[in-house]
């Protein structure tokens, strides 16, 4: 594949998102932050990076370092907590386990996944769902990860490199739209 398919397959994957639910997502993501509640992210592999990337934006900078930190969580991020969890009680427990004793209701947590079928992020979300957290997913077609979210965010194609790129845009568009609806200090405009 040269890069004029490359970038073919990509455009068809960031026109094929649907603005308004990514929109609703960031304001969901704004109303927990804004009552107290922290973010929680988590992916496997490349979607792994992006969870992380996410949460860099969220409590480092976007684009505007006047904005206060704001609180989130990779759940990806500690290798000595997740070796620990996967050797005592399995790799698809990973993120549940952590989930089981961080994850409160006024949370939010966001799973991304190319395929929705991961054990490890099916486990987090039910737990999600039991504790009564909120749950955004960054999804490929869904899979059974799409059953579990409250908000499925889909990049209908099969390529997972078109995928990631379009939750890579997703990410930025979560991060605008927290940046934009945080106060800035001093700021009375």
């Amino acid at each position: 594949m040269n890069a004029q398919d490359h970038l073919a397959r990509t455009r068809a994957a960031l026109e094929a998102l649907d603005p308004q639910a990514i929109d609703q997502a960031g304001m969901a993501l704004v109303h927990a932050l804004d009552r107290g509640g922290m973010i929680y992210t988590c992916g496997n592999g490349g979607s792994a990076a992006e969870a992380l990337h996410l949460v860099e934006e969220v409590i480092g900078c976007y684009s505007n370092r006047a904005r206060p930190a704001r609180a989130a969580v990779c759940l990806n991020a500690d290798p000595t907590t997740m070796t620990c969890i996967a050797n005592e009680f399995g790799y698809e427990n990973i993120f549940s386990r952590q989930l089981e004793a961080l994850l409160r209701q006024e949370d939010i947590l966001i799973v991304l996944s190319t395929s929705g079928e991961s054990r490890n992020i099916i486990n987090a979300l039910q737990v999600a769902r039991h504790t009564g957290a909120q749950t955004i997913g960054l999804l490929g077609r869904g899979g059974s990860a799409a059953e579990l979210c409250d908000t499925s965010l889909l990049v209908p194609v099969d390529q997972t490199a078109a995928i990631q790129e379009a939750h890579l845009a997703m990410v930025h568009c979560l991060c605008a739209a927290i940046e934009h609806h945080t106060p800035i200090p001093g700021d009375h405009a």
